[in-house]
């Protein structure tokens, strides 16, 4: 533990600042998200497969905009305004939320906040790799990750006490989840630094298909190992549903939430460090193994334990890949395409991910939840089997995972 610790030393003040506007912003967005589904189909009316629609298409539109904003922001030089414009969205859209009466302005509030997302997560990305040297890749991305997942949980954790001392108010807390956005927003104004070297010319920062091509044959194998990767994680919306399916009370709901994330915390660093001095391929392999397990864990589920179970295996399958993932991705792209490599792999999970919700949603109404998880697991599956095929090329000289 002591020498993962040592590791911080190495690590941009600015990396640190990025992680607490994360953590704040997710603060927020989780004491919204945690409640959401029920609040959808206790308060709204909705059906799970509406819900499987609005959270595939607000979370792949998140990630088709990534392409954009990431073009962009190799485009002009400037990654932290673009990083302001998605925060300031995202902060702004909590409001609608609490004033919602129907599935329609849910759906808009939704999609908004997650464009915001998908506004900044390609520009922050390309800047944590444009300030942190190659070898320290896998511990920054981990850093930022593990600090975004304490806002996942305790924003989940506030929302269970505030639901428990108002008596079930829903609009009151997405009220109250207004302020620490703005606190995430006002961390980023005033303490990420850009750093202020020149970058590209504008004809090498322009997306053609030229500089497309030009991020090479070990990028796009993680571009589709990444596709598959993200069919298998639907939306964890589901992870809410079954809970309730199988008997936790609605003002318990963020407890998943609140499970799935601390566990996430925990893993997203030590595995981003140790991807930097093993190798990402043994902590990727047992990150997917992990999601195989979660997922046949919820399907199998009879009552409230075996779904928190599943729930904190999840989130430890999400700390052993996020972080190691977008270190991947920063070590297999060109400097100046940055982050057009982060938002092209944020287009193609971003299909990849509305396809996986809408299969969840429809599995669930059609069969049964079991039948969801399944699924999930053999994506999961599928996706494993790819990436032993992937670092097979090692073997060959090629390096096409690190």
């Amino acid at each position: 533990m002591k020498i993962i610790l040592n590791r911080f030393k190495g690590i941009s003040g600015t990396v640190f600042a990025l992680g607490f506007v994360s953590m704040f912003m997710d603060i927020s967005s989780e004491m919204v998200h945690s409640l959401l589904p029920l609040f959808l189909v206790s308060v709204i009316g909705a059906g799970v497969s509406s819900i499987g629609l609005i959270e595939g298409v607000a979370e792949g539109a998140a990630l088709m905009v990534k392409l954009f904003s990431g073009v962009l922001s190799d485009r002009i030089g400037k990654r932290k305004t673009l990083a302001i414009m998605g925060y300031a969205l995202g902060a702004a859209t909590k409001p609608l939320f609490a004033m919602a009466s129907g599935i329609g302005l849910v759906f808009t509030a939704r999609f908004a906040d997650r464009v915001g997302k998908g506004i900044r997560g390609a520009p922050r990305d390309a800047l944590i790799a444009d300030i942190t040297p190659p070898e320290q890749h896998g511990a920054a991305y981990g850093l930022r990750q593990a600090m975004d997942t304490m806002g996942a949980f305790i924003g989940p954790l506030l929302a269970m006490i505030l639901m428990l001392a108002t008596s079930g108010a829903y609009r009151v807390i997405f009220w109250i989840a207004v302020i620490p956005g703005a606190i995430a927003v006002a961390i980023l104004v005033f303490s990420v630094k850009e750093p202020g070297v020149a970058r590209t010319s504008p004809v090498q920062r322009t997306m053609t298909l030229r500089n497309i091509s030009a991020l090479g044959s070990a990028y796009w194998m993680i571009v589709i190992f990444g596709i598959v990767f993200t069919l298998a994680r639907f939306s964890e919306a589901f992870l809410l549903l079954r809970a309730e399916n199988v008997g936790l009370k609605a003002g318990m709901a963020p407890l998943i939430m609140i499970v799935m994330n601390v566990f996430y915390s925990i893993a997203a660093y030590p595995a981003g460090y140790l991807s930097d001095r093993l190798g990402s391929t043994g902590i990727m392999a047992f990150g997917l193994a992990a999601l195989i397990i979660s997922d046949l864990t919820m399907a199998t589920a009879k009552t409230v334990l075996p779904v928190i179970i599943g729930a904190a295996i999840w989130g430890l399958h999400m700390g052993l890949t996020q972080g190691v993932l977008s270190a991947m991705i920063a070590n297999a792209s060109p400097a100046d395409l940055r982050g057009t490599a982060f938002g092209i792999f944020g287009l193609a999970s971003g299909i990849a991910v509305l396809f996986g919700s809408l299969i969840a949603g429809w599995l669930w109404e059609l069969f049964s939840p079991a039948a969801t998880f399944y699924t999930g697991a053999m994506f999961a599956g599928c996706a494993l089997i790819g990436f032993i095929f992937i670092a097979g090329f090692r073997g060959k000289g090629r390096n096409i995972i690190e």
